[in-house]
């Protein structure tokens, strides 16, 4: 193959990347106002801990892949492992396609798999993603500056998706089901096919950086140190928040009933959009964040986001839901100024602060584990389960307690995280060898 072939093959392979980085926020995003959509049948009644369910089901996959995935590549390689990851992918939103064709509690449980397979992929997908795009790219800082476009386009994915089933939706009634957001299930299938047959034909060597030997010597492990088991239990509840916030804040939303904000026109729209303005603030967060995270230590930016974080949903848990503002929104037509309960706006300023936590925690937990950081980042991967449980957590006190009362759940997460940036991120194990 000839160096303009193999520059051409590279090109492509970027490109493919990109958008494989940009379906994991996609399939991820898609649970949220699915779950709107189910939470609202006659079978489910309404209850707000099974909307989320399929949320769950998405993030509890990460439990069981999160370490299997690490050792796949090392096992079958980068771009095998990205194949197996991109083909899971196809068919979790396939089945999440043929939930729509059954009725009833058999469509959910239908539904409920789909979100389970679909979480195997994004777990394989983001496992091999980050190194992939780094390898591209040489390493360096051109292998850098492919992961910061990549997550760009990440959090770009994140933020088109609630909106773009919120405006299918309209407004949510009983008789409304899956089929009406068929055209976001073909894109997602379309884009994994097409991944899949342009990458089956690249081809890309592994890289040997990194690779463990049988020489290489392990005294010890992650969890002897305290500060990463520390981080481990904040990557867990960060991920919680970070779902969380602008998950049950589309459920607010859409909410008609007196529970909800009240809004009956263009609700389920109205939510998915004050939703993805939340992940779009965590995209301008990031990128804000790129140049300053020099200048800044990640002790500070945690501190800073996680105090500003708690001082945001106070306020929202406590304003009342007649006090409102004005948000520019999509409400199905056009962008206008539309007018939600403050609390929705408290909350999506919270996306700014999220948008920086995980590699502050990264950054924090890691610090000082040398050898044993490959490992820590297995475990890191498996505590995105966060992403399903606190949600869940959060939701069952919606349905008993009441929205606003449930954000006590991130409210506590943030304060956790706010003392472990302060505290609990200090290493007291130096003691321990990692060379």
């Amino acid at each position: 193959m000839s160096e303009t072939q193999k520059k051409q093959g590279s090109a492509i392979a970027i490109i493919t990347m990109f958008f494989l980085y940009a379906m994991i926020s996609f399939v991820t995003n898609l649970a949220a106002p699915i779950g709107v959509i189910w939470k609202n049948q006659p079978e489910i009644g309404g209850s707000n801990l099974l909307g989320m369910m399929g949320n769950f089901m998405n993030f509890f996959a990460y439990l069981f892949m999160g370490i299997p995935a690490g050792k796949l590549l090392t096992k079958i390689g980068y771009k095998k492992t990205a194949l197996l990851g991109i083909g899971v992918g196809f068919f979790g939103v396939l089945i999440q396609f043929l939930s729509g064709m059954g009725s009833g509690l058999t469509g959910f449980y239908i539904y409920l798999l789909g979100a389970f397979v679909s979480g195997f992929s994004v777990c394989l997908l983001n496992t091999v993603v980050n190194p992939m795009l780094n390898l591209l790219g040489g390493g360096g800082n051109r292998g850098n500056q492919l992961n910061l476009i990549g997550g760009t386009l990440n959090s770009l994915s994140g933020t088109l998706t609630p909106m773009f089933v919120g405006a299918l939706i309209g407004t949510v009634t009983a008789s409304t089901q899956m089929a009406d957001i068929n055209l976001v299930l073909y894109i997602a299938m379309a884009v994994f096919a097409a991944a899949f047959l342009v990458l089956l034909f690249i081809p890309i060597e592994d890289p040997s950086i990194g690779k463990v030997t049988a020489e290489t010597k392990f005294e010890h492990s992650p969890w002897a140190f305290r500060h990463c088991v520390l981080g481990v239990i904040a990557i867990f509840v960060y991920v919680g928040v970070e779902v969380g916030i602008p998950g049950t804040l589309n459920f607010y939303i859409s909410d008609t009933s007196e529970k909800g904000a009240g809004m009956l026109e263009n609700a389920a729209a109205i939510g998915g959009f004050v939703a993805g303005t939340y992940w779009l603030l965590m995209l301008i967060g990031r990128f804000v964040a790129g140049f300053i995270a020099d200048k800044v230590s990640s002790k500070m930016l945690m501190l800073c986001t996680s105090g500003f974080g708690m001082l945001l949903v106070l306020g929202a848990m406590f304003a009342p839901k007649t006090l409102t503002a004005s948000m520019p929104l999509f409400t199905g037509s056009s962008f206008e100024m539309t007018v939600v309960p403050l609390s929705a706006l408290l909350l999506v300023l919270c996306g700014l602060c999220t948008s920086v936590m995980w590699a502050s925690i990264f950054n924090l937990a890691t610090e000082g584990l040398g050898k044993y950081t490959a490992q820590a980042s297995g475990i890191f991967m498996m505590m995105v389960v966060g992403g399903g449980v606190l949600p869940l957590i959060q939701n069952y006190i919606a349905d008993n307690a009441g929205y606003m009362i449930s954000y006590v759940v991130p409210l506590l997460a943030l304060a956790y995280m706010f003392w472990y940036a302060l505290l609990g991120s200090k290493n007291v194990n130096k003691d321990i060898p990692v060379d």
